[in-house]
């Protein structure tokens, strides 16, 4: 009898079969962490963004908020990056968003953001929901990515509720 080094083909199929049940387990909710963490920088972009309005507000505007992501930007209150994610192509940790400052110069000066994940359904969704921002500073959030959030005149948000925390 030789003396035979090396697995056995057996022995390799089991370890193949129990890498395939690892990796069956593992890529589902490394995904739902990559979801998960996506939207939390999404809320936490949110509250930036809400912060350098208010500043710009009182500092720069004369009692108005900025008109867009790119005033903010130019004034030094959020970053390139931030300002320059307005689209799916340019957004940021899997979001883009949505600054409406049509209103800033009316009275009172109003403002709001809706924040979108670039990929909304699939395995490879960037995020499950779409969150909002106003100048009353509230976090709103959609239960699914497909509903978009919406506020009218009267500062009433509709397709979302207000986040817990």
């Amino acid at each position: 009898m030789k003396n035979q080094k090396g697995f056995s083909l057996i022995e390799l199929l089991i370890v193949v079969v129990i890498i395939g049940i690892l990796a069956a387990v593992a890529i589902p909710n490394y995904l739902a962490a990559r979801r998960s963490s996506n939207e939390a920088a999404a809320v936490s972009a949110l509250r930036t963004i809400h912060g350098a309005t208010h500043s710009y507000k009182a500092t720069i505007g004369a009692g108005e908020f900025a008109t867009s992501l790119v005033v903010l930007n130019t004034q030094h209150l959020i970053d390139a990056t931030l300002a320059g994610a307005t689209s799916a192509a340019t957004s940021k940790s899997g979001y883009f968003y949505t600054y409406d400052g049509s209103a800033a110069a009316s009275n009172p000066s109003v403002f709001s953001v809706v924040s979108e994940p670039f990929v909304k359904s699939g395995q490879l969704k960037t995020g499950s929901r779409q969150f909002l921002i106003s100048e009353e500073g509230v976090i709103y959030a959609t239960i699914n990515a497909t509903t978009a959030p919406t506020i009218d005149a009267a500062r009433i948000v509709s397709n979302a509720l207000p986040l817990s925390n």
